[in-house]
């Protein structure tokens, strides 16, 4: 992993600093970018344990599409969401069971370790194809057989977990409870107990302030050393042993660093922090040419992870860290199920500013098989947008106005358009924002580029 030191505005190399003060802060940094996708995977998991009635082996679920209370990174306000937490160590394999598709609902599910390593997709664009599927997660030391009628997964670490999308016909109540319905026969229990399994536990967490946003400072070191505690060594990351123990996280021995290192930490968080935001302004890969849409992240990034990272040549650790930075979840089938794409500079190359207006002309015929939308995320935070009372426009909306030739025409800003309130998306005036335009069920014809996104463009001021 090569050291990004070097590229760091607050250069470390000092008249005042050792070669052993430089060292320990460079692999702090390393430290970051290495264990982003875990830490950004325990803060979801302690967000639950500590502000949720939910626990591990069971189900939360919000039963109304995501507002802004719901604070994870660039989450899906067109619909219901679901999270299972897994652990094998003590209670042994344990099955998620994906009811089939009918009339009522169908799933979108992606299971994922703790270093959100996609293990498997389900429901109706997974592994199961909407046929239902009992995918059931082996402890990493597992040597049993597995029951004929079961897939298994095995992800190298006690915890694992699943995100599960519970598809909405519209945001009507009647439909948003008919998808809740459906999302609540799925099921979650130790393989033990697969003759007669209890009752899966679901706690409705719609109202409660979810905030799992990255935490830029010494606390970051805390969630890397509980996941170093309670997880196995990979193999593959086991040149991360000494670097760590070299800024005081080690295995079976307390994480209880100085005065003096915990400024360090606070330096190094603040240095991958800034390292990772340039990174990302730079951009992933542009996706439609001429415009700014991008690439959901770097092509070696979905490599990486769609050979579980064990490339023989590769281990895009850098991509990964900046990455679960501005996102979570590991999808094993990117492009089958769903696709994404991503906007943070507008027509002109700019910055969106939450207090401008923008437009954006969806062309007819999105070539999809369920539904598209277009969400605003605060550009810092990249979670929704506090304290608006919507943070999307979609498809499967039906407020949404269509012009006559079948294009959508949206806008962003602060405060709408006249007569557009209903393709409005609000926008806090005193901060920066940025764009994910997601596709469920994406066609060739997206994948081709016979159908272009175009730049969203600043509307001059009235």
């Amino acid at each position: 992993m090569a050291l990004v030191l070097s590229c760091l505005a607050g250069e470390v190399a000092t008249a005042q600093t050792t070669p052993q003060e430089r060292l320990v802060r460079s692999r702090a940094v390393e430290a970051v970018i290495w264990g982003m996708p875990v830490v950004n995977y325990d803060l979801m998991l302690q967000e639950m344990l500590t502000k949720t009635p939910g626990k591990v082996n069971q189900v939360i679920y919000w039963g109304k599409p995501l507002d802004w209370k719901n604070q994870t990174l660039t989450p899906n306000p067109d619909t219901l969401y679901l999270m299972t937490f897994l652990n094998t160590k003590d209670v042994g394999p344990i099955v998620i069971e994906i009811p089939p598709a009918d009339a009522n609902g169908s799933l979108n599910a992606n299971i994922v370790n703790v270093w959100q390593e996609p293990l498997e997709d389900g429901g109706l664009l997974g592994v199961d194809k909407g046929a239902g599927v009992k995918l059931v997660m082996l402890p990493p030391d597992y040597k049993g057989q597995v029951p004929a009628g079961y897939e298994a997964l095995q992800p190298n670490t006690w915890g694992s977990y699943a995100l599960i999308r519970s598809n909405l016909r519209s945001h009507a109540e009647a439909d948003v409870a008919k998808s809740i319905a459906y999302a609540r026969q799925l099921k979650v229990y130790p393989l033990s107990q697969a003759s007669n399994p209890p009752a899966t536990v679901f706690t409705d967490v719609k109202d409660i302030l979810f905030d799992t946003t990255i935490r830029y400072d010494e606390s970051f070191f805390v969630n890397l050393d509980r996941m170093v505690q309670s997880e196995p060594w990979l193999g593959r990351d086991r040149a991360m042993i000494d670097q760590l123990r070299s800024i005081g996280i080690e295995k079976g021995k307390p994480f209880a660093p100085d005065t003096k290192m915990k400024q360090v930490l606070k330096d190094s968080i603040a240095d991958a922090h800034a390292w990772m935001a340039a990174k990302y302004d730079a951009a992933p890969p542009v996706f439609f040419e001429g415009t700014h849409w991008t690439f959901p992240t770097h092509p070696e990034m979905l490599k990486g992870a769609s050979e579980s990272f064990e490339g023989a040549n590769d281990y895009p650790v850098d991509w990964r860290g900046i990455t679960y930075h501005y996102a979570y979840i590991g999808i094993k089938r990117l492009g089958a199920g769903q696709f994404y794409i991503i906007n943070i500079k507008d027509k002109d190359g700019a910055d969106y500013e939450g207090a401008k207006t923008y437009h954006l002309r969806v062309a007819a015929d999105v070539p999809i098989e369920q539904y598209w939308s277009l969400t605003a995320y605060d550009r810092d935070t990249h979670a929704l947008i506090k304290n608006v009372d919507r943070a999307s426009r979609a498809s499967n909306n039906p407020e949404v106005k269509k012009n006559a030739d079948g294009t959508v025409d949206l806008y962003l800003g602060a405060r709408p358009p006249a007569g557009q309130e209903s393709n409005w998306i609000p926008t806090d005036p005193a901060r920066k924002f940025e764009l994910m335009f997601r596709l469920y069920g994406p066609k060739k014809e997206f994948f081709d580029k016979v159908w272009k996104l175009p730049d969203v463009e600043k509307i001059a001021a009235q």
